[in-house]
């Protein structure tokens, strides 16, 4: 479970405070995935950190007792000199898992082939999204956090691959998808909210959400 209560979160721009959240209270329940609408430019990843425990609030307090996952496409636990392999090894052994395992599954799912075995600083950023997702998959985790959906990467064989997995992995864990986009949220979720100008507005169905959504966006 991921349970936020009261929480506030805002940042200084230079000019203006720019309001995150303003007292928001919700809860992610294990078996209950969730899709959040928001528009570009209204904290979707700064809400998506936080429930990863990589930001913290202003105000309030966030519960977490569940097994969450660092979101998709965050790479801020790599080290950029060392290699795909050695990252992987390394991350593996922070979570107390086989070192072996967790390295032939990223090389496999990866398909950098030499590269897997070269400084993750030299890689382009399609390389490093399908490491991050790689890592990502290779962990086991009862909520695991998506902005924004699929890395980008025009590896066609890599894609089919790692949604398979994750399509399998969904049907026994929990997911939220923090997008712009409604078609992201409807692969993986049923109940939906929206954010918008701090304001978290929750429903139990992703219908509910995309109507205010829709409306939102065109005032």
């Amino acid at each position: 479970m991921i349970e936020f209560m009261n929480v506030s979160k805002s940042f200084w721009t230079g000019k203006t405070r720019k309001i995150i959240l303003d007292r928001a209270s919700f809860r992610v329940e294990v078996g209950r995935s969730l899709g959040i609408l928001a528009p570009n430019g209204t904290g979707k990843t700064t809400l998506i950190n936080m429930m990863a425990g990589l930001e913290k609030p202003d105000e309030g307090s966030i519960v977490r007792t569940s097994r969450i996952s660092f979101p998709l496409g965050f790479m801020g636990g790599v080290i950029n000199k060392h290699s795909g392999n050695e990252n992987a090894r390394y991350i593996a052994r922070l979570y107390g898992l086989d070192p072996d395992y967790i390295e032939s599954f990223c090389r496999w799912l990866c398909g950098l082939g030499e590269y897997f075995d070269m400084p993750v600083g030299t890689y382009s950023a399609g390389m490093r999204a399908r490491l991050s997702f790689a890592l990502l998959l290779a962990l086991e985790f009862d909520i695991y956090l998506i902005d924004e959906g699929m890395p980008a990467t025009t590896d066609a064989e890599f894609n089919r691959k790692a949604a398979s997995i994750l399509s399998e992995r969904l049907r026994h864990t929990t997911v939220v998808v923090v997008s712009h986009q409604a078609s992201t949220i409807e692969k993986f979720c049923h109940s939906a909210g929206v954010l918008k100008n701090g304001k978290l507005y929750m429903f139990e169905t992703l219908e509910e959400a995309k109507r205010l959504y829709d409306f939102k966006a065109n005032r």
